[in-house]
């Protein structure tokens, strides 16, 4: 059965070791020789194992998309809708997949007006693809490309831990620990559907109190959802505050549309925040990193705009010492998160959803957990591997086009058209 990873990177080899004894004259990065994207494949899945797809919205979709170079080479990413991926792909063929800053910009900004959340997503998966093609042609793993090794492996939390047959609060929250997470997450979450606030407090209070005495210090986080109206996200905070609680971070306190909220917010508690699980690029959480009104980001793959982006926020979020929490995302992305984090020092946390274990029959290869962890490998690219078979075929692009070419600078960088 062919697939895709294991031609590529023997390809990938091929072209490192070759590129050592021949580099030609208008190479534009070292050991890469001159090469174009030929085409744009792009593929819909039938879920994990058991069946399932996760959310039915864009700004979680896991289709896949592979880039193919002429010169065979192929690179995996993951994300979108067909609409806005045709809108980015067509701007990429034949062009260089190694300028990956100028083809994020080209996709970007190509159309003149800048992408919108949903495109990003579109965009962050042919990004992705594009750090995974060039991690292939150079043989290395994408965290060595981004600077090497910051961390062993990455912390990661749960969110939906099996609950133990006959099991209390207090008993999954156990089990989540003992199981190596780092966090429980618990949610405001109500079964029906109904928030009536005075009484959702309340219990979520007691929830929380709950899990203080069952794990302890910093080993429970709590998510807000955005379900709650401003007094009654700021009356719960205080009370948490009040009773010297400790969670590790209290997530989405109020809606995300208006981030100078979060001023208010933030004069009313101490605890730490986690915000920016519904924003897409930089410019969504800079002002809430700059003005300190957050401690850690929820912004993920690819989401944002892809890796390229993605190492942009956090570069931001250093300069204020707020760290990195991204929220659960597709596989192919999990496993790009974990490169992106393994290349950083800041305090980073990931989401798993249930106990880790879940599978994907299209991905013979994608990240690797174990143990409430996500460790970095050392395969090539993304390091992920794709069963084309166990895909379904929903769009191909081989033919260059573009709504608003963007202008250049003398120096040939792109400026708006």
């Amino acid at each position: 059965m062919s697939m895709y990873d294991r031609r590529t990177v023997l390809r990938g080899v091929g072209v490192a070791a070759t590129a050592g004894l021949w580099l030609p004259p208008s190479a534009d990065a070292f050991a890469l020789p001159q090469d174009k994207i030929k085409k744009i494949h792009y593929y819909s899945n039938s879920g994990d194992s058991n069946g399932r797809m996760g959310q039915p919205m864009v700004n979680q979709s896991s289709n896949i998309v592979v880039i193919e170079t002429e010169s065979g080479l192929m690179g995996i990413g993951e994300g979108g809708e067909p609409r806005t991926m045709e809108e980015c792909a067509k701007m990429l063929i034949g062009t260089d997949p190694y300028r990956i800053e100028q083809q994020w910009q080209r996709m970007m900004r190509g159309m003149f007006y800048p992408a919108g959340r949903e495109k990003l997503h579109s965009l962050g998966g042919l990004d992705l693809a594009l750090w995974d093609l060039k991690g292939k042609a150079l043989g290395v793993p994408i965290w060595q490309l981004l600077g090497g090794k910051s961390r062993n492996y990455v912390e990661c939390y749960s969110t939906g831990f099996p609950r133990p047959r006959g099991g209390s609060l207090e008993d999954r929250a156990r089990a989540c620990i003992e199981a190596g997470f780092r966090v429980f997450r618990h949610s405001t979450d109500n079964p029906s559907g109904k928030v009536e606030r005075f009484s959702l407090v309340t219990k979520t209070f007691n929830d929380c109190v709950t899990l203080q005495n069952a794990v302890g210090d910093g080993s429970w986080a709590l998510d807000f959802h955005t379900e709650f109206d401003p007094p009654d996200a700021l009356r719960l905070a205080k009370m948490i505050d009040d009773a010297h609680l400790a969670p590790y971070f209290l997530e989405d306190l109020i809606r995300s549309e208006n981030v100078d909220a979060y001023v208010n917010i933030r004069q009313h508690t101490n605890a730490p925040i986690a915000v920016g699980e519904q924003f897409g690029y930089k410019w969504d959480v800079h002002s809430l990193i700059e003005r300190d009104l957050i401690n850690y980001v929820r912004s993920t793959l690819p989401n944002v705009g892809g890796i390229t982006e993605y190492m942009k926020i956090i570069a931001m979020a250093e300069t204020h010492y707020v760290g990195m929490i991204p929220h659960f995302t597709s596989p192919i992305a999990e496993a790009a998160l974990v490169h992106c984090l393994t290349a950083t020092s800041i305090p980073a946390l990931m989401e798993m959803v249930g106990d880790g274990t879940r599978t994907f029959p299209y991905l013979p290869k994608a990240y690797d957990f174990r143990n409430g962890k996500m460790w970095p490998n050392t395969r090539p690219g993304l390091g992920v591997e794709i069963d084309p078979g166990k895909l379904t075929k929903i769009g191909e692009y081989d033919t260059y086009s573009v709504g608003m070419l963007n202008d250049e600078r003398p120096d040939g960088s792109y400026t708006n058209w």
